[in-house]
């Protein structure tokens, strides 16, 4: 195995569900953190958290990855000691409706597509450059089992998963010879905040989501990254999905209510 202790993880979305798991599990190997997310105070009781359970040392960034500048501005200004990145997750992003594409809310589409593709590319071309100039590091992205089957109603989010898988694998290439490695985790259903963001705060309906049986939760996800992670060196595990047992594709489930 590799080991992560004192190592550099950068998390993006690290102030929920998958990302906090990351963090958590991340800690629990010894490494050390740098947490990104746009709620600081969530970040910041994190913080606290990790250093009682692990003593984690973590430097935390109030950061939304759809903005560019702020994002070059906020890698560029990394402290010293914290500026030479292991390992990235790329874990920021959302679904928002479950419109047809013929009803589709505007204001959606772009939140998806600034998040979920362009979060993920303006954090990696500002972390990667580093990476290769070390000679060392790891991109794991979070992607989706909506990355690989298109269902209905999950038109461009669906697209979004789709492109972060595509920009896994073109990152792959990119980075190949570099000693860089790069994953992919796509996990199916997972009770988080995700389906309350889905539906913009809609507790009733986010809930009805995962009844009748037994989803992922946030620390199942947690547990494979780290997996990814701590492989030997010369391992890449590139892509993984991980379902619950009641779940056979993005759209068969099988409950019991």
């Amino acid at each position: 195995m590799y080991s992560l202790k004192d190592k550099i993880v950068f998390i993006t979305g690290a102030s929920a569900g998958i990302g906090l798991a990351s963090a958590q599990a991340f800690a629990a190997q010894g490494a050390k953190l740098i947490l990104a997310a746009r709620r600081r105070e969530r970040l910041a009781g994190l913080t606290v958290e990790l250093k009682a359970a692990f003593g984690t040392a973590t430097h935390i960034v109030a950061l939304d990855v759809r903005d560019r500048k702020a994002v070059e501005k906020a890698v560029a200004g990394l402290p010293a000691r914290w500026k030479d990145i292991d390992v990235l997750l790329n874990n920021a992003g959302l679904s928002r409706g479950l419109d047809k594409l013929q009803d589709g809310k505007h204001a959606d589409w772009e939140e998806m597509i600034d998040t979920n593709v362009k979060g993920l590319l303006y954090v990696s071309r500002a972390v990667l450059p580093g990476m290769v100039r070390r000679g060392r590091g790891h991109v794991i992205n979070i992607g989706s089992i909506a990355g690989r089957e298109v269902y209905q109603g999950g038109n461009v989010y669906c697209a979004t998963k789709f492109a972060v898988g595509a920009l896994t694998k073109g990152m792959r290439l990119d980075l190949n010879g570099t000693g860089i490695r790069v994953s992919i985790v796509d996990p199916g259903m997972v009770e988080t905040e995700f389906s309350l963001v889905r539906f913009h705060g809609n507790a009733g309906r986010a809930g009805k989501v995962y009844q009748g049986f037994m989803p992922l939760i946030a620390e199942d996800i947690a547990d494979a990254v780290v997996y990814c992670a701590t492989r030997s060196l010369h391992v890449d595990v590139a892509e993984m999905l991980v379902l619950p047992t009641a779940q056979a594709s993005a759209t068969l489930v099988s409950k019991k209510l």
